[in-house]
């Protein structure tokens, strides 16, 4: 390990999971959690994210391997000497106590002074926006609301560590939304490492600083948000991350490296040229993924045919900041296209465009 590198604040290594002795849920995992970032967790329900989670948290014991704590061996340890901040799902509020009290909660177990315990509870409150809420009780609160006790009860001891599983999951889209956005403002302001659990792509991508995407108990890729976006490293994080269109094809041309160029041969015989992310060989069966709004629509056909194929509108749905056009290709699923509300003519159902697709967003998948 280089010296020069910060170390990192948690480190997973070789860390495995099995409830039955046969299936692993978790399988051999390795990763790196720094300080002060905002990592989430992101996967389809039985990918292991939450099991990674309640790993780190010690509600769960690893099978196999280790997780370090500034360097520190924690697989072992009980979770209460972890001194980590959780935020569930359910909330977990005292329904008996009042706000106040519930947020004291964590101070009062470590036997901090009462004199404290108000000064940080009343700091604790005002951060999430609650002043003046600590008389009252978790079912006089609104779920919005309710969740914002739980967040301050997590901070109030000032842990070096906050951990949330699917903490959103139970407010509606709107107040999930706003919400997405005061716990990333709160992370800027506090400067904690958060790592978050969720199954929603954009609530990942809104919020985190790093994500990593999990499926069948392995980490398929761990990138920033752009990064992942923009530059899957293979199908299942193309097809889950983001919206995608996806041509099946053939591999002509290719210069069998990763990152080079290759090309698509088309069932109707287009060519396309894209990046080839695995190293495909000629003649292999491929499938290239790119994102919806990187696809240019063209009215009318083009001169240069460069990376463009012929499609057919099949419907035009609008969307308010834009258009969708789903697109019928030969030989393919539907195409999804945005377009802008710019658009000097909107297209009708049963009218043909011109889809051209860039060569550095159009990515060949083995």
């Amino acid at each position: 390990m280089n010296s020069a590198l910060p170390r990192p604040l948690v480190r997973f290594t070789g860390v495995q999971k099995t409830y039955d002795g046969l299936s692993l849920v978790v399988r051999s995992l390795d990763l790196e959690i720094q300080r002060g970032e905002f990592l989430s967790l992101l996967g389809p329900s039985g990918s292991g994210k939450t099991t990674t989670l309640m790993m780190l948290a010690g509600f769960e014991s690893p099978t196999a391997g280790d997780i370090l704590l500034d360097g520190a061996p924690i697989t072992r340890t009980p979770p209460h000497k972890r001194n980590f901040g959780m935020v569930f799902q359910n909330y977990a509020l005292f329904p008996h106590l009042s706000v106040g009290d519930n947020v004291a909660y964590p101070l009062t177990v470590r036997k901090v002074p009462k004199a404290e315990i108000a000064t940080r509870v009343a700091k604790a409150l005002s951060m999430v926006q609650l002043d003046g809420k600590a008389d009252r009780f978790p079912g006089q609160l609104s779920g919005g609301q309710q969740q914002r006790v739980a967040l301050a009860r997590a901070l109030v001891f000032e842990p070096q560590l906050v951990l949330m599983d699917e903490p959103l999951g139970a407010l509606d889209k709107q107040l999930r939304e706003h919400m997405q956005i005061e716990l990333k403002e709160l992370h800027r302001q506090l400067g904690v490492t958060f790592v978050y659990v969720t199954h929603d792509q954009g609530e990942a991508l809104t919020m985190s600083d790093r994500v990593a995407v999990f499926n069948d108990g392995e980490i398929q890729q761990i990138d920033r948000v752009d990064r992942l976006y923009e530059t899957p490293s293979n199908r299942f994080v193309a097809g889950f991350v983001g919206d995608s269109t996806l041509l099946a094809g053939s591999c002509g041309a290719t210069n069998s490296v990763a990152g080079g160029p290759c090309e698509l041969v088309l069932p109707g015989g287009e060519r396309l040229t894209g990046v080839n992310v695995n190293g495909v060989h000629p003649g292999s069966t491929v499938l290239a993924c790119v994102r919806p709004e990187r696809i240019e629509a063209l009215l009318d056909e083009p001169a240069d045919r460069h990376n463009v194929v012929k499609a057919a509108v099949n419907d035009v749905i609008y969307f308010g900041d834009h258009l969708r056009l789903r697109c019928a290709i030969a030989g393919q699923e539907q195409a999804t296209v945005k377009v802008p509300l710019s658009l000097p003519r909107v297209p009708a159902a049963g009218e043909a465009v011109w889809l051209r697709f860039p060569p550095t967003f159009l990515r060949v998948y083995a």
